[in-house]
């Protein structure tokens, strides 16, 4: 969307005869900002509560780095930014194309994952609890524990507790379980570490299979 889009429509509104809800539904789906190989959807936060993510898998070096820099020219925006599913490689690209509009990015090599945090403001209600199975599972954890919390919520991990040895999950029913809001349940794909979780709490448990 340019100046020129925007305008017609504030001066809709002002004469009436676009009343704001209106104007509000049309915002929400015009802005994006074409750079060549990718339009970059500047307002995924306005219609979803959340900026656009950016997966690196599949994507050059500096095919990230510049949708990154197409993000963090967003002055007004205080939305955190999330790459996934990258290496050091590309981190490095991103930290060299963005310079210092880039120096809050930080590359979690487990996860590979690179986050911007522009905001640390909790917005969700509760805690969300990511718990793995074993410690092969925790590069995913890893990524839907910092996902969560970039999303602005409170998010704390529970890692290696798997049905096998099952006395390590029930020394947390009361401490962990029983306190999440949500449970995020990341093991292999039998199934039995959600399925036992979700027999001990009455909160949404979400699987991810490894």
């Amino acid at each position: 969307m340019n100046q020129s889009d925007l305008l017609k429509i504030l001066e809709s509104v002002k004469a009436g005869e676009l009343a704001p809800a209106k104007a509000i539904e049309r915002l929400k789906h015009l802005p994006f900002e074409d750079i060549g190989f990718a339009k970059v959807d500047h307002h995924r936060a306005l219609r979803q509560g959340f900026a656009e993510v950016i997966l690196g898998k599949g994507k050059t070096p500096q095919q990230v780095a510049e949708i990154v820099r197409a993000m963090l020219r967003k002055k007004d925006s205080r939305h955190n930014i999330l790459v996934t599913r990258v290496d050091a490689k590309i981190y490095s690209v991103v930290k060299k194309t963005n310079g210092k509009t880039a120096r809050a990015a930080k590359f979690h090599p487990v996860s590979g994952v690179i986050t911007i945090e522009r905001t640390r403001e909790i917005t969700g209600k509760g805690t969300i609890l990511v718990v793995s199975a074993g410690t092969s599972d925790i590069p995913v954890a890893e990524e839907a524990l910092l996902t969560a919390r970039m999303m602005g919520n409170r998010a704390e991990p529970l890692y290696d507790v798997g049905v096998a040895g099952i006395h390590r999950l029930l020394e947390h029913r009361e401490s962990k379980l029983a306190q999440a809001r949500v449970i995020i349940c990341v093991a292999g794909m039998e199934g039995a570490l959600p399925s036992v979780v979700g027999g001990l709490v009455a909160v949404p448990v979400i699987a991810v299979p490894t």
